[in-house]
This record gives C-alpha cells, structure tokens and sequence, in this order.
C-alpha cells in the first residue's frame, strides 16, 4: 500500500481544512486507517481512525468535535476535515494504514505511512 496525503496548507485560526489520503493497492480496504501528526520539536501523536468499513472513528481529545475522519473505499481515500482549527493544530500531518481492519491510537499497529502534508494555522 502507498499513501499520498494532500489538502495541508495555511490557515487562519477558525478556519478549515480538508486533508486527503490517497491509497494504492488493493488492501486498502480492508485495513483500518489512521492520521497523525507531529509538532516542531514533538514525537508524532495520534489524531483520529477509523475502520475498514467506515466505522468505529475515534479521535484525539483536542480534536473532538472539530475534525471528522472519513473514507470512500470506491476512491481509495481517507479524509481529515478539519474545522475550528486552533494554532496549536500546526503540524505535520500522516496518514497511516493499520495493520488490521480497525483503527487505533499507536502508531505500532500501523505499517505503511504517508509522506505527510503540512498545516500551519496563524492567528
């Protein structure tokens, strides 16, 4: 599986973003996905997952109520939709593949990342 992340950008406080993973590969559907995202000078942190069927999305305490994961297995991709977003959501942004059906919030359980795409929010 190869994953293309994409939708990263510049954002001012308050706004959205909508970020997109691109899978290849056909076990795309069938696994759980996830993203992640690391801060300037932090360790990689969990944001949200999400099933093999579409369900089951958890999420981060900080982002609860703000972003919404979802996927379309007819398209391959996972998506991050990202509102009200706060300057402390500047990041880089992966997606990853678990390696089973469900999502979760350790990074060990995923095996194939993405590049990553960048969000800066501003004030």
């Amino acid at each position: 599986v190869q994953l293309q992340a994409s939708g990263g950008g510049l954002v001012r406080a308050g706004g959205s973003l909508r970020l997109s993973c691109a899978a290849s590969g056909r076990m795309f559907s069938n696994n759980g996905m996830g993203w992640f995202r690391q801060a300037p000078g932090k360790e990689r942190v969990f944001v949200a997952s999400i099933s093999w069927k579409g369900g089951e999305p958890r999420y981060a305490d900080p982002v609860k109520g703000r972003f919404t994961i979802s996927r379309d297995n007819t398209k391959n991709t996972v998506y991050l939709q990202m509102n009200s977003l706060e300057l402390e959501d500047t990041a880089v942004y992966y997606c990853a593949a678990a390696r089973r059906p469900y999502g979760s919030q350790d990074s060990n359980d995923y095996n194939y990342w993405g590049q990553g795409t960048q969000v800066t929010v501003s004030s």
